[in-house]
């Protein structure tokens, strides 16, 4: 049996025991993802090591023709990793909050631009545009938006026995983006199921079909 043929009966048991979690948490599925965890563990380690970490080194800190500048510029990484290391020790795990820090605001900042950037300009932009072509789909869309975010609306008034209370209008709205996101999920849900069937049959299909030579 050739390499090829058993990596092909590898993935097929494999699939049959990720797959088994359909009748209930069992040793087989904690035993494949267990597999998986370690070798997707393993496969970033050694893809973080040769195709981040050398060149970023290679490129900045052993660089000959690199100056000073350019060489502490490539130790900023290396010292944060550092410090996220000194996490797990308790008296010197503060150290690594200086890094988490600079990672969350980086993040924050990254994500906030590609949000604005990425996202809601282009979906008012496309809002707009279906407005002006569509008349229903844009206010559907309008009332989709507006609702779901009166839904996540949590200001109310205080009643006099101690109690809150949102006003009729506010309650009607937000039962309407209720609506929306009930919809929304059951539509993403019914893709992912979807999707996994169709996944699931074209590779028992294709492990079927390889092992059988056909």
């Amino acid at each position: 049996m050739s390499a090829e043929q058993i990596g092909l009966w590898a993935g097929f048991i494999f699939t049959l025991m990720i797959f088994s979690y359909l009748l209930g948490d069992n040793i087989l599925y904690r035993l494949a993802v267990y597999v998986f965890v370690g070798l997707a563990a393993g496969y970033v380690t050694v893809v973080t090591i040769e195709s981040v970490l050398l060149p970023w080194l290679r490129g900045t800190v052993f660089a000959p023709e690199a100056n000073l500048g350019q060489r502490l510029l490539g130790l900023v990484p290396i010292i944060l990793g550092l410090l996220l290391l000194l996490k797990s020790s308790p008296r010197l795990g503060r150290l690594g909050n200086l890094a988490i820090a600079f990672l969350v605001g980086v993040g924050t900042a990254v994500a906030l631009v590609g949000a604005v950037a990425g996202t809601l300009l282009p979906l008012a932009a496309a809002t707009g545009s279906g407005v002006r072509v569509d008349v229903l789909n844009g206010f559907l869309a309008f009332l989709g938006v507006a609702s779901t975010l009166v839904y996540f609306h949590y200001l109310a008034r205080r009643k006099p026995d101690g109690g809150t209370t949102r006003g009729l209008v506010v309650r009607v709205i937000s039962a309407v983006g209720q609506g929306f996101i009930v919809i929304t999920l059951g539509a993403l849900y019914a893709g992912a199921i979807l999707t996994s069937l169709t996944i699931f049959s074209e590779r028992v299909g294709f492990i079927l079909a390889r092992i059988t030579g056909g």
